[in-house]
């Protein structure tokens, strides 16, 4: 079965339709949330074109008051088989690299919360795809892996990534074999935050993207900032960078007063997302 893109809550609220210009990935605002589904039949490979689609619509969202959080999915059975041979040649893989970087980097810059979900395998650069996500849902249907070494190369960007997410030796072990990871073991190794039934998929995916979108979007953003900036930091340092965040731009927020007032008068605060 396909993975179905999980459908909005039906409010009116921040709603854009589909774009019409892109032919790999369908992109929509709903609700405060951005959908950007992989669509490029039938295996999600991350043609070149495709890929320049996908950080096209992420970097549009910089500075976007009217979106809390990226919700990346998949319309086919494989989440994403990675990178066509094709565009693995010699001749064509600087080029492929490029657009490559290109969305990763989007994923790492955007302020908005990346929330992927995969329900089936995610393959070579459909793997490294995931691990660049703030929050990832599962299925007992998705598998990663880094098979690269099969074909008598690397993973450039999992190769640096995996240690910090699921440890130095796993990491040797998963890309020195190429041998998957199942669900439960990613969810183990801290790859994923949860394996739901796919039953229970569309209902949990929505629960957590509304408790999101009911939240203060610059507040989430300067979040999402200080636990990125400080991955790899020396601890005073982070502690540095937290501090300066918060004093200097949270404290800024006209939400941060409003959900102070909120507590006191005992009421559900009123965002203006700014």
């Amino acid at each position: 079965m396909a993975t179905t893109p999980v459908s909005g809550a039906g409010r009116a609220e921040a709603t854009q339709p589909p774009s019409p210009g892109f032919r790999y990935i369908q992109f929509e605002i709903t609700d405060f949330i951005a959908r950007l589904t992989l669509n490029n039949p039938p295996h999600n490979v991350l043609a070149v074109p495709m890929m320049k689609e996908m950080a096209e619509a992420i970097e549009s969202l910089n500075g976007r008051a009217d979106v809390k959080a990226i919700l990346l999915q998949s319309a086919q059975p494989t989440f994403s088989a990675g990178i066509s041979l094709e565009d693995s040649r010699p001749d064509r893989v600087f080029q492929t690299l490029d657009a490559f970087t290109r969305v990763f980097q989007a994923m790492v810059d955007i302020s908005k919360p990346v929330v992927v979900v995969v329900n089936g395998p995610a393959i070579g650069a459909g793997s490294e795809l995931v691990g660049f996500a703030d929050v990832v849902i599962a299925t007992p249907k998705a598998k990663f892996a880094q098979p690269e070494v099969k074909l008598g190369v690397f993973p450039p960007f999992a190769a640096v990534m995996l240690p910090q997410l699921i440890g130095q030796k796993k990491t040797y072990e998963l890309i020195l074999t190429g041998e998957a990871l199942s669900a439960e073991e990613a969810l183990h190794f801290g790859f994923v935050n949860k394996v739901v039934p796919e039953a229970e998929l569309q209902s949990h995916v929505e629960g957590l993207i509304a408790r999101i979108s009911e939240f203060s979007g610059p507040v989430l953003e300067v979040t999402k900032r200080v636990i990125g900036s400080s991955v790899g930091l020396p601890l005073k340092q982070a502690m540095k960078k937290s501090q300066d965040l918060y004093l200097n731009e949270l404290m800024n927020l006209e939400d941060v007063q409003e959900g102070l007032r909120a507590v006191i008068e005992k009421r559900k605060p009123v965002w203006k997302n700014k």
